[in-house]
């Protein structure tokens, strides 16, 4: 049923699925963050553009999705699968990335109206929902954040409140195969104590926990997002910190299910995952956080992704036999939209504030200006090759001489560093580890310089025995990167037959002429030949006819020697 048209706009009819708003909404998010490092005329002219015709499709109370608008209008709110919220939060996030980007607030204002028309619908006293698909549960308190308007987060705790109560209505809690548990409403979120169902959709929901925990002070969650964080990391994850092995529900199967070759670990759960860790590091202060965060930057879902950036996976699976390829797009292409909106707003994730100073959480080239107290700014810069390296050179220069802290993430992964600050080695007393954090408090000057060295050798991975896909395998990490075997570099070697040799260093070599500059590892197969080991956030780009595998099997009894 076509809407009316308004001026300088036509009659028309929805294409697509009914959630394809939310990939609009989230290339906005991106373009946003784009604007924020480089602020582009013409990409925030388009922005704009794309903007009015948002605003134009709104409907008069504020409801806005377009699916609904054209195709039936009756069925508003009757299936709670439908997205309708989820297109809703994409539409907040990008409409905060833009206010935040711009100062412009025309989306932000259609946000607001169509934030204020769920509240007039739903809550204490009015209708019962539970989102099939989580999202506008963040989004609202990213809504709050910004207008300081306390009833956003309230509808958001409000929502996450619904769950588990026998409120939610539509296809899914029909399915008897899927069911209440696919989309996290089978028991209150308060005593959630696994992972289970639509992987995506978890993640989703464990971020907007830790934010409604964040925003209102309450820490009525934190125990559930403890425990279902470490059955999550601990039970559930690869090790390239995918997570979801099952395509039928593209999501958590039993504790220790980690298929590699079958295993789906789609590139939006990898997204997700850096979502609810960066919170959990916000929230707690603790550095296992940002090392799940760095894992899933540099493996899970940077996989996702060709150098050329035109060419995706949807799952990443640790094995293929050669018939997995990246392609161009899907019918469902939440994930390319997602990388859209993900590599830009990397940058967040670099720094925290803390209170008495600054914590850097990730490590790569760049400049940020922070508040570290009240009235006080510091600029710092970072000076480094890393994953590749484990230098890093940090550059503190405050707008004026004075005493604060700053954390130094050490990673899980690394068994080694050295510290220096002015040149000098700093003396045990001035520096301790405090939750996987180097903390130097001391008296800042600008322009003072910090070098971390972490050391980085490389490391076997082995899993929990309870793992029955990896018994008699390992995998190869070296820093931050976890590597695997590609056959078009390896073709004289048996994929299936290959193991590795007992007693054989591996070298450790950065080729400028490969893949874009990586850093890559051989050494000698079980049978003598040699071989040939890539980061696995590269495997199979533009190698149409390659098998690759992220654990390789061993020899019993024997060990690998490192250099």
């Amino acid at each position: 049923m076509p809407i009316s048209p308004k001026p300088g706009l036509l009659e028309g009819e929805f294409e697509g699925i009914y959630y394809n708003d939310s990939d609009v909404y989230k290339v906005l998010e991106g373009a946003a963050y784009a604007i924020m490092t480089d602020r582009d005329p013409v990409l925030e002219s388009e922005i704009d553009r794309i903007i009015d015709l948002i605003a134009a499709a709104q409907e008069s109370d504020g409801y806005l999705c377009t699916y609904f608008t054209l195709e039936a209008p009756e069925r508003k709110w009757t299936d709670m699968e439908k997205h309708e919220m989820y297109n809703g939060g994409h539409l907040i996030e990008a409409a905060v990335a833009y206010f935040e980007a711009t100062g412009k607030r025309k989306l932000l204002d259609v946000a607001c109206r169509m934030a204020d028309h769920y509240d007039s619908v739903f809550g204490p006293g009015k209708r019962h929902l539970v989102e099939g698909h989580e999202e506008i549960e963040l989004a609202l308190v990213k809504l709050y954040r910004v207008t300081n308007e306390d009833r956003y987060w309230k509808l958001a705790l409000w929502l996450l409140e619904e769950r588990g109560h026998g409120h939610g209505v539509g296809a899914i809690w029909d399915q008897g195969e899927w069911g209440s548990a696919y989309c996290q409403d089978d028991v209150p979120v308060r005593d959630i104590e696994k992972v289970t169902g639509h992987a995506v959709r978890a993640m989703y929901l464990y971020t907007a926990m830790a934010d409604v925990v964040h925003a209102s002070g309450d820490a009525t969650y934190a125990a559930a997002l403890h425990r279902v964080w470490a059955q999550t990391v601990e039970r559930n994850m690869y090790v390239t910190g995918g997570i979801g092995p099952s395509r039928h529900n593209e999501g958590f199967t039993q504790d220790y299910d980690l298929p590699n070759e079958s295993a789906y670990c789609e590139t939006c759960a990898a997204i997700g995952m850096v979502f609810w860790n960066h919170r959990m590091n916000v929230l707690f202060g603790d550095a296992k956080y940002a090392d799940v965060v760095e894992r899933e930057m540099y493996n899970g879902a940077l996989a996702g992704i060709s150098l050329s950036g035109d060419k995706f996976f949807y799952v990443n699976p640790l094995a293929s036999r050669g018939e997995h390829h990246r392609v161009e797009w899907f019918g469902t292409s939440c994930c390319p939209t997602n990388l859209a909106r993900f590599l830009p707003s990397i940058g967040q994730y670099t720094y925290a504030a803390t209170n008495d100073g600054l914590a850097v959480n990730q490590y790569m080239n760049g400049e940020a200006t922070l508040e570290a107290g009240e009235g006080m700014t510091v600029k710092l810069k970072q000076k480094t090759s890393y994953p590749w390296d484990g230098r890093i050179e940090l550059t503190v220069s405050p707008d004026q001489a004075d005493k604060f802290t700053i954390r130094l993430r050490i990673p899980g992964w690394c068994r080694g560093y050295r510290l220096t600050v002015l040149g000098e080695q700093l003396p045990g007393p001035e520096r301790q580890i405090d939750n996987g954090y180097l903390v130097l408090n001391r008296h800042w000057t600008p322009g003072d310089t910090v070098v971390l060295e972490l050391d980085m050798p490389v490391e076997v991975i082995r899993s929990r025995p309870e793992v029955e896909a990896n018994r008699g395998r390992l995998a190869l990490q070296r820093g931050p990167i976890v590597y695997c075997l590609e056959q078009t570099d390896n073709h004289e070697l048996s994929y299936d037959g290959f193991s590795l040799a007992a007693h054989e260093p591996l070298s450790i070599e950065h080729r400028e002429d490969l893949l874009g500059g990586v850093t890559v590892l051989s050494g000698k197969a079980g049978e003598g030949k040699p071989c040939l080991f890539i980061p696995i956030m590269h495997g199979i780009t533009g190698r149409p006819d390659s098998c690759r595998s992220g654990f390789v099997k061993r020899k019993p009894n024997t060990y690998i020697a490192f250099e």
